[in-house]
């Protein structure tokens, strides 16, 4: 090994999920490593310009995600645009553009996250990559990582798996579980109809022009015979990546042709996703897992709720249990790779759940790395008295409109 490391808790992934776990560790005071493959915190949201922030809130008035991920909300815009939807406590029924979400600019989002986490007391490591896990028995006791300095060893009392792919949990030999993907391409273009448009209302908003290409959530509108990726297989990924782009080539050139010669000059890419945008790759299967029909149900180890994006009024509480993989001990699970199904993996995926999930792990691993414990040995209750403490319902009959 060229360097080794030791740290009380080590988190791989610096999405959303990573970065809310690495500030609840830094924050409740035991040292954090937060170490990422790329050099951008913020994962989809940033990297891949997955840029909306979904619903905090029910649709119907009530605000269910609380916490880090209602922090990261208002870090997304605050070097840039984007603001809450007036109205939104007073709505009903209401589609997600009207619910407490925003758009926010990537880059911008970068920059928040940034100072966040120094802010914190975070030590981050980018452009370094897990490539191992060395256990003891079933305890994950250090990750191996290759970066410019080298191959090296961190060490740490627990580790928090929140790289979107279950990398570290299936590198340690926990069970997971994979599902499969339809061809999808998000850009953001430049026009100069939206340069005008950003003009006449005094505003640069406009210029976050999102081009969504392909299949949509439900896997409707993806090109004829693209068929599926996994997003766990390399030559998927580079496949899904070259087609993807494809699709904007093919994008690009009708464009043109319907505008004329100028057209290069009036409408073109301006920024491209740097990650594979995969929905669903793999996850843990865990103590728990969340599975369809599962909104309104309370569990008696949630540690928060996530309303369903799509659906306003759906609310789900999410267990613990979900965070814990089967068959390895010192790990925690956090994002979109927590154990979840069908249609609740739909709604854990995306951002708040992400994050909302990432301060819990973040919390449990506190706890264990300061009590000389595990998570899956450690009381739920004692995780959720320290989430009550940060101002976070637990249960849908916690909240109130």
């Amino acid at each position: 090994m060229d360097f080794e490391r030791e740290y009380d808790v080590v988190v791989a992934g610096a999405g959303v999920a990573g970065v809310a776990a690495a500030l609840e560790c830094a924050r409740s005071g035991v040292k954090t490593a937060l170490v990422e493959k790329t050099i951008l915190p913020g994962g989809l949201a940033t990297s891949g310009l997955i840029y909306v922030y979904l619903p905090l809130c029910d649709g119907n008035g009530r605000q269910v995600t609380f916490g880090i991920a209602e922090e990261l909300f208002h870090l997304s815009i605050r070097y840039g645009p984007g603001d809450v939807p007036a109205g939104w406590r007073d709505a009903r029924n209401a589609a997600e553009p009207q619910r407490y979400r925003t758009l926010f600019s990537p880059a911008s989002f970068v920059l928040a996250l940034d100072e966040a986490l120094e802010v914190a007391g975070v030590e981050v490591l980018y452009d370094t990559l897990v490539c191992a896990v060395q256990k003891d028995g079933g305890r994950v006791t250090a990750l191996e990582v290759e970066n410019k300095s080298g191959r090296g060893r961190l060490k740490a009392k627990c580790f928090i798996d929140a790289t979107g792919d279950a990398d570290v949990a299936h590198r340690a030999g926990a069970e997971c579980s994979t599902a499969e993907n339809r061809l999808a391409m998000w850009a953001i273009v430049a026009s100069l109809d939206r340069a005008k448009q950003a003009v006449e209302t005094g505003s640069g908003e406009s210029l976050l022009d999102m081009l969504v290409l392909g299949a949509d959530n439900d896997g409707a509108g993806a090109p004829p015979g693209s068929g599926t990726y996994d997003g766990t297989n390399t030559d998927d990924v580079t496949r899904f990546a070259l087609e993807s782009r494809r699709l904007l080539r093919e994008y690009c050139r009708k464009k043109h042709a319907e505008s004329g010669d100028d057209a290069r000059s009036k409408h073109f890419p301006l920024t491209l996703p740097t990650m594979a945008q995969f929905r669903t790759t793999r996850r843990i299967v865990g103590r728990t897992t969340l599975t369809d029909g599962q909104h309104g149900r309370r569990f008696d180890d949630a540690i928060g709720m996530a309303a369903d994006w799509r659906k306003p009024g759906f609310v789900w509480e999410i267990p613990y249990g979900t965070l814990i993989p089967e068959g390895v001990t010192g790990l925690l699970a956090a994002g979109r790779c927590i154990s979840s199904e069908k249609d609740a993996w739909e709604v854990t995926r995306v951002i708040p759940a992400a994050a909302l999930t990432g301060q819990a792990a973040g919390v449990a691993a506190t706890l264990a790395a300061q009590t000389g414990t595990t998570p899956d040995a450690m009381p739920p209750a004692d995780v959720q008295t320290r989430l009550r403490k940060r101002g976070i319902p637990l249960h849908i009959d916690d909240i109130t409109q």
